[in-house]
């Protein structure tokens, strides 16, 4: 079983428990008292100036792969700094056994800085579109090889929509960019990263850049560690890059985004 299996077997006992405590209209409900979405996608469109492309900036604790990647984890203090350094918009892990993140995250993160907001989880299920609207996304991720029908994944991006939040979709091969460009959606992620070995090629983004077309937006996600790099996607047809292991890393997180924006 793959790291991803055993993430998505995961998932689905969270859901179940989850359902048992709210359901849907319970989730619709609290929806109603959130505050209207931030525009993610509008803002990916117009970076900060003197930045070198559009940043969103990931708030990550630990991962599968790497295991704790920061102790010294404050999630409004990480947002501030993210935005004091230019990034345009932040990804915040909510998976709690392998990513060690909090669904609370979200909301402390919101009060902190004024960025749109990716909810980065494992997606699966109509059911978490409508919890992540009620905690305070902006944007939730959907990805392709998690999501086993592409019609599933059109009912969990049209919903989305619906609540007035953008979707990043994400592909890590020609199969699932052929689905991806199927979904009402224009914000493709393209993940360097390997799901099974968790290896990271830049040259992933080289190759499948090609597939998208010009009205959509593409994002190049992980490897991304220096201003090279980002020089190397945006020659490759990236508007955006999705950095988190890399400036999570760091003491002063804020020099270190803008020293990758310089």
């Amino acid at each position: 079983m793959s790291i991803l299996d055993r993430i998505l077997e995961t998932k689905r006992g969270e859901i179940a428990a989850g359902k048992a405590k709210a359901s849907v209209q319970d989730l619709l409900s609290q929806t109603q008292a959130c505050t209207l979405p931030r525009g993610f996608v509008q803002a990916l469109k117009s970076p900060p100036a003197g930045t070198s492309i559009a940043l969103i900036a990931e708030i990550k604790r630990a991962s599968p792969s790497k295991g704790l990647i920061r102790e010294d984890f404050d999630p409004a203090s990480l947002a501030k700094a993210y935005q004091n350094g230019g990034a345009t918009c932040l990804s915040v892990l909510t998976d709690r056994e392998y990513f060690q993140g909090q669904n609370a995250f979200l909301g402390e993160v919101r009060t902190a800085c004024t960025l749109p907001i990716l909810r980065k989880d494992f997606i699966i299920d109509p059911w978490q579109v409508v919890q992540s609207r009620a905690l305070g996304a902006d944007c939730i991720l959907l990805i392709m090889a998690a999501l086993e029908e592409t019609a599933l994944a059109n009912e969990l991006a049209s919903l989305a929509q619906d609540l007035g939040m953008d979707v990043l979709v994400e592909v890590h091969n020609a199969k699932e960019m052929e689905a991806a460009l199927t979904l009402p959606v224009r914000l493709i992620g393209i993940n360097n990263r390997n799901l099974s070995t968790f290896e990271t090629s830049l040259s992933v983004t080289e190759t499948l850049a090609g597939e998208i077309p010009p009205s959509a937006m593409l994002v190049s996600e992980s490897g991304i560690y220096t201003a090279a790099d980002i020089t190397r996607v945006k020659a490759a047809g990236a508007s955006a890059v999705l950095v988190g292991e890399s400036l999570m890393r760091q003491d002063d997180v804020e020099q270190a985004t803008r020293s990758l924006l310089a």
